[in-house]
């Protein structure tokens, strides 16, 4: 591989991967941490490489570093090298790497724990030299600015930087209270829902009340319903629903338990909306570490809910 007709030598890898991941994270100090270097080890890494090339690969500043337009060359160009390497290291590697150190995650609340407690239980058992520093939040979470391995989230991926891998679904459910319905009469239609009390849920990130969503006639359909009561706690909600305060749509996992004891009813099911997928989102295809690796593989294996 060459770059403005100067070869890039055995000698010169270091620095390419710490260009990458510096053009990565736009981070001295976030690359250092990705490589298990010091952020001054990455700096001169990349200045050789730079005095190598003869070209300058990054505007400097005291907060940040952003690529040049030679800078975003290179990057493009050595992604797929850098693959290839780290495929043939993770081969030689296999099964023998031990995961270790700390892995960074960011979660949902209630779906991080339900569901994401449980499999780092299993991690944390088998494996010994693994930690985790877990954040649990429903707002969104830039993962290459917060310096996390990887994020749980919920819905398509728009980041082309970064790579999702989906393991799950989640579902969108009306419910409410035997007792509720009993009182105010089962909704049939999407009409129905102006006649009877609702409960609603207000978005993190937008500070609204979150619409209802439905499929009718291969359509997809949004309803903004009259909450008598607002929450902006997805768990208080069931506990309002159970206690017959009226109608609300929820993820699936929120209700599965209230659902099979009996303490909710789902309503409208045939207007339920196609489910959205659930991933694991990471930075990159390529040095993935294998405290990430172990995870994602562990997610693999769960069944969709």
């Amino acid at each position: 591989m060459s770059f403005g007709n100067r070869p890039i030598t055995a000698t010169s890898l270091q620095g390419l991967l710490s260009f990458a991941e510096t053009g990565k994270h736009a981070s001295f100090a976030r690359a250092a941490r990705a490589l298990e270097l010091s952020p001054s080890a990455v700096a001169k890494s990349v200045a050789r490489l730079e005095s190598t090339l003869g070209v300058r690969l990054f505007h400097r500043t005291t907060r940040q570093v952003v690529l040049t337009g030679d800078g975003c060359e290179l990057f493009q160009r050595c992604q797929r090298v850098l693959e290839e390497i780290d495929g043939l290291r993770s081969a030689a590697e296999g099964s023998r790497r031990t995961p270790r150190g700390t892995l960074r995650l960011d979660v949902p609340v209630t779906y991080g724990k339900q569901v994401i407690v449980p499999v780092l239980a299993r991690l944390a058992d088998a494996h010994p030299d693994l930690g985790f520093d877990v954040r649990f939040s429903d707002r969104f979470a830039d993962l290459i600015q917060d310096g996390l391995d990887a994020v749980i989230r919920v819905g398509a991926l728009g980041d082309s930087r970064l790579v999702a891998r989906k393991f799950d679904e989640q579902r969108l459910v009306v419910c409410a209270s035997p007792q509720y319905l009993k009182r105010k009469g089962t909704p049939r239609t999407l009409a129905d829902i102006r006649e009877h009390d609702c409960v609603g849920n207000r978005s993190y990130s937008t500070g609204r009340e979150r619409s209802w969503q439905f499929r009718k006639s291969g359509r997809d359909v949004e309803v903004l319903p009259r909450s008598r009561i607002v929450f902006d706690d997805g768990e208080a909600t069931v506990h309002a629903l159970t206690a017959g305060l009226g109608l609300m749509q929820l993820p699936n996992y929120y209700v599965e338990q209230p659902l099979r004891e009996g303490r909710l009813i789902e309503v409208l099911s045939r207007f339920r909306p196609p489910p959205e997928p659930i991933s694991v989102v990471y930075p990159s295809k390529r040095q993935v570490p294998q405290r990430l690796r172990v995870l994602i593989d562990v997610l693999a294996t769960l069944r969709s809910r």
